[in-house]
């Protein structure tokens, strides 16, 4: 969930000109029991072996890009007993994850991020012991901000995006005990909007990126009947369509990040575990499976950089 655009210049046209990141990385989540592994993903969306984890190993974080091209993980949670963090890691425009940042915010798991205005990034929802929808917004030098009251329904396991070349888009979820499918939509300041009734499946644990520059994918995920592969487009508008047919093994609780400036990749969730990808065109087509690399895993998070 990552998906930043770096500002080239400007056309004749006068519309902003919009490049998106050439690299990803995957990184934290649990198999049998808590990691901090990361797998880099190269230009042409393929994935890296494991690289030595940095930082506290947890699960159920989130990631997004910022900076134009650095990331972020922040929040999750460690097990044994479960405990609920708020500190976060910084990804270089190299991939390299930095070392834990004391949290800021209240502590939660089950959240998601994406980032808006070009170079800032926000994370939002969760559980924090019970179901919320607060927001804490990243800086384009990768400082978390305190806590913004939640605006929408407060869910756990949502996905975002980014879309338009500068704006997010929070969506689907768990509700209570209830799957759902509303968005909400960040504007290019980082103001979540009231809920948008939703299109589509209602449904938890998905990934969710950008692609074709200025569009989002949604797939793959849960509902009651089980893990799913469908997917849902998202327009340069924010507007989210009707369920495709799913392609590739169904599952739950993937990453997802942006690749090659204009394409996205689906990795790694469960069940059981998975370390297979799928890779999504500049024309929002997600491919078939790819044969995994490095630790099959779940619960993990996912952001661009470079």
């Amino acid at each position: 969930m990552s998906f930043g655009y770096q500002v080239l210049g400007f056309g004749g046209s006068g519309t902003a000109a919009v490049s998106g990141n050439d690299n990803g990385i995957f990184g934290y989540g649990t198999v049998s029991g808590d990691t901090a592994v990361t797998n880099l993903v190269s230009n042409a969306g393929v994935v890296a072996t494991d690289t030595t984890g940095v930082g506290t190993a947890r699960k159920s974080l989130a990631a997004c890009e910022y900076g134009g091209d650095k990331g972020i993980f922040g929040f999750g949670s460690t097990s044994g007993p479960t405990v609920k963090v708020s500190m976060t890691n910084l990804v270089s425009n190299t991939g390299v994850v930095g070392t834990d940042v004391s949290g800021v915010g209240t502590a939660r798991h089950y959240l998601t991020a994406c980032s808006f205005g070009g170079d800032k990034g926000i994370f939002g929802y969760g559980n924090t012991g019970s179901q919320t929808a607060i927001t804490n917004l990243v800086s384009n030098a990768g400082v978390v901000a305190t806590d913004t009251a939640g605006v929408g329904t407060a869910r756990i396991e949502p996905a975002a995006c980014e879309f338009g070349g500068d704006k997010g888009i929070f969506g689907y979820g768990q509700s209570g005990a209830t799957s759902v499918s509303m968005t909400n939509l960040v504007s290019n300041t980082g103001v979540v909007a009231t809920d948008t009734t939703g299109v589509g499946t209602p449904r938890q644990k998905q990934g969710a990126c950008d692609y074709g520059y200025d569009k989002g994918i949604f797939a793959y995920g849960e509902d009651p009947s089980g893990s799913l592969s469908m997917s849902n487009l998202v327009s340069n508008a924010g507007v989210v369509a009707t369920d495709v047919t799913g392609v590739g093994t169904a599952r739950r609780s993937l990453g997802a990040t942006q690749y090659g400036g204009d394409k996205g990749i689906m990795a790694y969730g469960e069940s059981p575990y998975f370390n297979l990808s799928n890779l999504v065109s500049n024309a929002g087509v997600v491919a078939t499976d790819v044969t995994g690399v490095g630790t099959a895993r779940a619960s993990i998070g996912a952001c661009s950089y470079n």
